[in-house]
């Protein structure tokens, strides 16, 4: 969208250019000559700032659209990150809590481990 709206403001302001540029009110474009009475010349005024309002909207909808997406995406990604720092924190306590209190089934099986070697 932003993309569109910058190409209809181009469009746009070489339309502006090419009437302030030509110092008679016949235009030549595209090997085509044109020689635009009043009213005609009225029309294409309003045509052209139409195009340039479209153009403006789309580029601050665009804009919108993508600051929107962008704040949803970092959000996404800090939720993400605590969740991890959440787990990762429980991981640590369950490691402490085992190194604390050893299981007496832990042992029955180092020992057997240790008797297998002999």
């Amino acid at each position: 969208m932003i993309l569109l709206g910058v190409l209809l403001v181009l469009l746009a302001g070489s339309a502006v250019a090419i009437v302030l540029t030509e110092e008679s009110a016949r235009y030549i474009l595209f090997g085509y000559t044109f020689e635009p009475n009043q009213v005609e010349m009225f029309l294409a005024g309003a045509a052209t700032a139409a195009v340039l309002l479209l153009g403006l909207w789309l580029i601050g909808s665009g804009s919108r659209r993508s600051a929107r997406r962008r704040r949803r995406l970092q959000g996404a990604r800090a939720e993400v990150s605590d969740r991890v720092a959440r787990l990762e924190d429980e991981k640590r306590e369950l490691e402490r809590r085992l190194q604390r209190t050893p299981e007496p089934g832990d042992r029955l099986v180092a020992r057997d481990s240790e008797d297998a070697t002999r």
